[in-house]
């Protein structure tokens, strides 16, 4: 058999257990398998970071496969099945049927499949994957404790609302997606899973039908003033796993966080229901800044979690492994200058590939830290969202050059007391301020940010 041949199997095996074809990940572990390569090599030879990913993405597969063919597939069987498995078809039948009643074609009416006890229906449970609307990842790094943590909140069928937070280029949406990827038992808790991208289309109404469509609703049934009673009908007859991401896209520009936009109000009561009304289905939340209703105040009577994502830490060498820089005795300082953060370490990586010829000791040497037009980008596009009592105070932090108080600020602006306490919660909202470990009344910027700010929008 080639390549080819094997990846119309289990693609065609694949599609008819989850509605879905084959990933490029997935595509490249069949062919790395096929060819009795290893999970290290199979990492090594289509850029993936991670034997472990990979691993996983093929036991992935293998119950799949072991599901739909009714014998346990594994890492050493694999050929040897798939190849007994395409023997078996009928050279007139090929794209119709296979032996083992497996159908490939179910508008076929000639093929008559047998009837299923109630123990075989639990084992054929079928599911809806939708991830069309999520980020493709390659390349993922460290984040154990947060898979974890995810995974364990995702699992518990009493979570209803879980946020996955923090600033812009963090690695939010690529978590989520790579836990989809790898948490085969997500499929044994969860009857769909869907992803939605706010981005492509914020209004509410219009998401919650398409949603329901894909979970078979009738669309007669459907009409704009019973979404939410209908969704949450649906929730409590199957288990569903929804990720809404790019969440921001519904706050409003230069107001504190979490404020909805006025034809975004809407989410504020969907939010609500979610996490007040029993059902048995859950929610993801991606988003740059922290709302009201993502914040849980009794987790006992609303089952709402907040993972806030820092840096990579240690996890972050691998990003400049990967760039093929130098001088890996100096790694570690360049990670700290940059906070281990995944988008600040790739750009700057760039930059230092293009200008410094790959040594990181050589750009070390100009002592500071660069914030080059690509940061500016990125930045700009938070900085925009601001409200000018935020930017009053983030200016004065800069300028004073040191963490400061809520009491120093407010002595050194003419600001309310109260404007001074929104700016300070909706900037760590935003998670461009920190609290010192050593003392928490100290606030703090990121060097990155303060550094953009010195550069482009103060001039001393």
């Amino acid at each position: 058999m080639t390549v080819t041949e094997v990846l119309q199997v289990v693609d065609t095996l694949v599609f008819k257990h989850t509605g879905n074809h084959l990933t490029d990940l997935q595509k490249s572990a069949v062919k790395g398998i096929w060819q009795s390569q290893t999970y290290s090599e199979i990492a090594d030879e289509f850029g993936y970071e991670s034997e472990n990913y990979v691993g996983n993405v093929s036991r992935y597969l293998y119950k799949i496969l072991s599901k739909e063919l009714g014998e346990d597939i594994t890492k050493s069987n694999f050929c040897w099945s798939i190849e007994r498995i395409a023997n078996s078809f009928n050279p007139q039948l090929i794209g119709i049927g296979i032996k083992n009643h497996i159908n490939w074609c179910s508008s076929n009416t000639d093929i008559q499949e047998p009837e299923i006890d109630g123990e075989d229906k639990f084992k054929q449970k079928t599911y809806y994957i939708n991830l069309k609307q999520s980020p493709q990842i390659i390349h993922f790094y460290g984040r154990i404790k947060e898979l974890s943590t995810l995974s364990q909140w995702v699992e518990n069928p009493k979570t209803r609302l879980i946020s996955v937070l923090g600033i812009l280029g963090i690695g939010k949406s690529t978590l989520v997606r790579h836990l989809i990827d790898t948490q085969e038992i997500l499929l044994d808790h969860f009857d769909a899973i869907i992803w939605k991208n706010i981005k492509l289309n914020s209004s509410l109404n219009s998401l919650l039908i398409e949603i329901l469509i894909e979970l078979n609703v009738n669309e007669e049934d459907i009409n704009t003033n019973n979404l939410l009673s209908l969704l949450i009908k649906i929730f409590n007859q199957k288990r569903c796993l929804i990720i809404l991401d790019n969440i921001e896209e519904i706050f409003a520009s230069q107001q504190y966080s979490g404020q909805y936009k006025p034809e975004h109000q809407d989410y504020k009561a969907f939010l609500q229901m979610i996490t007040g009304i029993e059902h048995q289905s859950c929610v993801i939340l991606i988003s740059q800044e922290k709302c009201q209703e993502m914040v849980s105040l009794d987790k006992e009577l609303y089952p709402s979690h907040c993972l806030e994502l820092s840096g990579l830490g240690d996890a972050a060498t691998e990003i400049l492994k990967s760039q093929e820089l130098k001088n890996e005795e100096n790694w570690l300082e360049l990670i700290n200058l940059y906070e281990s953060h995944p988008r600040y370490l790739q750009d700057i990586g760039l930059l230092i590939k293009e200008i410094f010829n790959c040594e990181v000791s050589e750009f070390l040497k100009e002592n500071t830290v660069i914030v080059s037009e690509d940061f500016k980008s990125l930045l700009n596009s938070i900085f925009t969202n601001l409200s000018d009592v935020e930017k009053t105070i983030l200016f004065k932090m800069v300028a004073q050059e040191q963490p400061m108080s809520r009491d120093d600020i407010k002595q050194s602006l003419s600001l309310s007391s109260m404007d001074i306490i929104n700016g300070l919660q909706s900037l760590k909202r935003r998670f461009l301020l920190k609290t010192l470990t050593n003392d928490e009344k100290l606030f703090d910027l990121s060097a990155v940010f303060r550094e953009y700010l010195r550069t482009y929008h103060l001039h001393f």
